[in-house]
């Protein structure tokens, strides 16, 4: 399935690293002021939306949860909190995913990686660096820059041609991002990414 590519970008939650749940908790965690049923409303939010950043979910949470405007400063503020918390808790080789890790481990060798994900940059390098991660990319990526940006820009500022890259993620905002920029996609630990051309993993152990 991967024969024909010379460079994977990966996403990070739910794809290299079983981090979703606890991202849940962090969200509550940070919001845990605010009215319970609407905290419920973002976390179905997040949920649907694993690939969108921290910084565009606590806009969400203000703006159209609670109807209200909120500052950048605000947004900044939480997303601080947000991440002292991920980077206490997400430090763990327990929540990796081991199964697309022995791919990564087997063929960085072979391929161009990179990581694009919807997570705080500085943070996912933290994270990546402690858990001995790092070796294997060539790059990695994070919010706040949006990751149809940051896969546009990656493309650019290495003059990749379109066709040798493929990128594999587990939302619907994966694939949104793969399509802005022309490249393929290959969907990953959601069934709803499942479609009839094919390109799905249920496993990389099986490929």
């Amino acid at each position: 399935m991967f024969e024909k590519y010379k460079v994977i970008l990966w996403d990070f939650d739910g794809v290299i690293m079983d981090s979703m749940p606890i991202r849940s908790n962090g969200f509550a965690a940070v919001l845990k002021n605010y009215p319970v049923d609407q905290v419920s409303q973002l976390m179905d939010f997040h949920n649907q939306n694993g690939g969108l950043s921290r910084y565009v979910k606590f806009r969400y949470f203000f703006e159209n949860i609670r109807g209200e405007s909120v500052t950048e400063d605000k947004v900044q503020v939480l997303s601080s909190s947000f991440s002292e918390i991920m980077l206490n808790s997400l430090i763990n080789k327990e929540l990796l995913i081991k199964d697309s890790i022995a791919f990564i481990e087997a063929n960085s060798d072979k391929y161009e990686m990179h990581i694009v994900s919807g997570s705080d940059g500085i943070e996912l390098n933290k994270i990546c660096e402690a858990l001995d991660l790092s070796k294997y990319f060539k790059s990695i990526n994070g919010s706040p820059t949006p990751k149809n940006q940051l896969v546009e820009e990656l493309i650019r500022n290495n003059s990749y041609d379109k066709g040798d890259i493929v990128l594999v993620g587990d939302s619907i905002n994966d694939l949104d991002a793969a399509n802005a920029n022309g490249i393929s996609f290959i969907g990953y630990n959601n069934q709803a990414l499942k479609s009839d051309n094919g390109f799905y993993i249920t496993l990389f152990g099986a490929l």
